[in-house]
């Protein structure tokens, strides 16, 4: 099949502030991704994810922007974005940009602006709406927890953020506004990047009047997503932005689009006429979440066969026009080691089962700074070490429902974003060759033997895993399978085992591929009718070919070369 260019690509996510300090600053930068671009060359990818680099003043770590044409003087200059595209080019490898434009910066020049005159033409850029009775437009609660409304000054206007009150929602029925917007991201593809991840995209419709709804909490109010998550008539606004801007370069662009249900994907990923060339398959990442509220104190225990269902049900709504964007870590999560596997897997097996697993699925890969050798969750000591916005009001809320200090503290171990923000390990020196100054959030000490120079050195590292079923994704002859391929589960009925076939209606010479991830401490045998095969990858090494029974050892992942078209199953 004719595939675009994004659909064989390998992303990998790079959070700016912590991925290489070049300035002793403590703080990463654009000039420190330049140094290690060929890093990324050697792990496979050919993609980066750029974690916002705008002007900021970070009161959310970039995703507040200032200035959409500046980059922020933290991470360095414009000059040096225009170096970081053209040396990645070099090396085979796109950029493409955090785009955030569901709200702005509270410093944005719009912004103040419209503060200087609430019943202005800026102020029609966002939401300036009258209290009532002296209370706020309606009881909507913010991601981040307290209402959305923030008074305006001298005013009887509040104006709504669905973040933090720094974040300012933008009112996308103004059509000024928009074209604002589409100006701004034609100047960034004009420059040559790759293309788009889309922040919080599927905020930008707001229901009409922004009703209140039954509180669904003890504060009295309710979460802000019943009013502006996924709305009614969002497809026109993401339409028209693509019409006018992505849909006329060759990039790639992904939504993290929050609130799609499985039944409503294609609308946005298909490969005909999708809003975007995917968006992320979040289905796994918060197993233990409770919607719409996501109190971080109020978890659920979740099960492997979870994982199974919704693998199955996200390839079910997408067959065959369907892309999705496959991940298992980011920005906003817990380390997936930590998160996804019991104690008795949160090891070399584990981590490269999971690896395996995320690789082999259709769609496009992505990885987050230290995914590749299986940096974990950091427990900061106390509260006051968290730079993180929702771990500082998820602590706050835990322990105004009750919970002491100490159980608020465990609660914000598990969740908090920031385990995946400190800086990157790459090697065992006192700043893990992140910075040669004060690191901006502490080194993980388990660095000292967890780091990316010990694991290249390593050839059965999990840096080496992850390489190699890059490798195999994009060798020929496997390519078309393993990118495009079709998704089928195999033997659901096994617990703790996550297996399925990929394949293509077109048979392959040497047959289809099979991967069977063990998901339990313990080893299960498994008879299973396959003609004589291949094994191209297993995080034991202990297979070269499969026939009947088999074996998997605790956490063990294979890759198997089915000879015939189609297993007996």
């Amino acid at each position: 099949m004719d595939m675009k260019w994004w659909q064989k690509a390998v992303v990998y996510q790079i959070y700016p502030k912590s991925f290489q300090d070049s300035n002793g600053d403590g703080i990463g930068d654009l000039q420190g991704v330049i140094r290690r671009l060929d890093y990324i060359k050697e792990l496979g990818a050919d993609v980066i994810w750029l974690c916002p680099v705008n002007e900021s003043p970070m009161f959310d770590n970039g995703y507040d922007i200032s200035d959409y044409y500046a980059i922020n003087p933290m991470f360095g200059t414009n000059e040096d974005m225009d170096e970081l595209i053209a040396e990645a080019k070099k090396r085979g490898i796109r950029i493409i940009m955090d785009l955030v434009v569901n709200h702005c910066s509270y410093k944005h020049e719009w912004f103040q602006k419209a503060l200087q005159d609430p019943e202005g033409e800026y102020a029609k850029y966002f939401y300036f709406v009258k209290g009532k009775d002296g209370n706020p437009p309606n009881n909507w609660r913010s991601i981040f927890g307290g209402s959305v409304w923030e008074p305006v000054p001298d005013s009887e206007y509040y104006y709504l953020h669905l973040f933090v009150k720094e974040q300012v929602d933008l009112n996308w029925e103004n059509p000024a506004l928009r074209q604002e917007i589409y100006k701004m991201m034609n100047y960034w593809l004009d420059k040559g990047i790759g293309g788009f991840r889309l922040d919080a995209i599927t905020y930008l419709k707001k229901e009409e009047g922004l009703p209140s709804y039954p509180a669904d909490a003890e504060d009295g109010l309710v979460s802000c997503a019943w009013g502006s998550l996924n709305r009614p008539g969002i497809e026109e606004f993401l339409v028209e932005m693509r019409e006018n801007t992505y849909g006329k370069y060759d990039v790639m662009t992904v939504g993290e689009a929050a609130g799609v249900p499985a039944d409503g994907l294609m609308p946005f990923v298909s490969l005909k006429d999708g809003y975007f060339s995917m968006i992320f398959d979040f289905s796994n990442g918060e197993l233990d979440m409770i919607p719409p509220n996501n109190f971080w104190c109020e978890l659920r225990e979740w099960s492997v066969e979870e994982i199974k269902a919704n693998l199955e049900q996200v390839y079910y709504n997408i067959e065959p026009d369907g892309w999705i964007g496959t991940c298992m870590e980011n920005h906003d999560c817990p380390r997936v080691i930590d998160y996804m596997l019991p104690e008795a897997g949160q090891n070399f097996y584990g981590a490269s089962m999971l690896a395996i697993m995320q690789m082999g699925r259709p769609g496009t890969p992505y990885i987050y700074q230290g995914q590749e050798i299986g940096m974990r969750n950091f427990p900061f000591a106390s509260i006051e070490m968290y730079d993180d916005c929702s771990s500082i009001n998820q602590y706050a809320y835990a322990k105004s429902v009750g919970y002491s200090e100490k159980e608020a503290l465990k609660f914000v171990h598990r969740r908090s974003r920031d385990n995946g923000r400190y800086p990157f390990s790459w090697d065992e020196t006192e700043n893990a060759g992140f910075t040669e100054g004060q690191p901006w959030l502490p080194i993980n000490p388990n660095h000292i033997e967890l780091n990316a120079a010990r694991q290249l050195r390593d050839e059965n590292s999990l840096f080496h895993i992850y390489q190699k079923m890059i490798a195999l994704r994009k060798k020929e002859e496997y390519q078309e399978t393993l990118c495009a391929g079709a998704y089928r589960p195999f033997m659901m009925e096994e617990k703790n085992l996550v297996a399925y076939e990929r394949y293509t209606e077109k048979p392959m010479e040497k047959g289809n591929i099979l991967i069977l991830c063990n998901f339990q401490s313990e080893d299960r045998e498994l008879e299973i009718r396959l003609p004589v095969n291949v094994v191209l990858l297993d995080n034991y090494n202990s297979y070269e070919k499969m026939e009947g029974k088999i074996t998997l050892k605790p956490y063990q992942a294979v890759v198997v070369l089915l000879e015939d078209t189609y297993a007996e199953f």
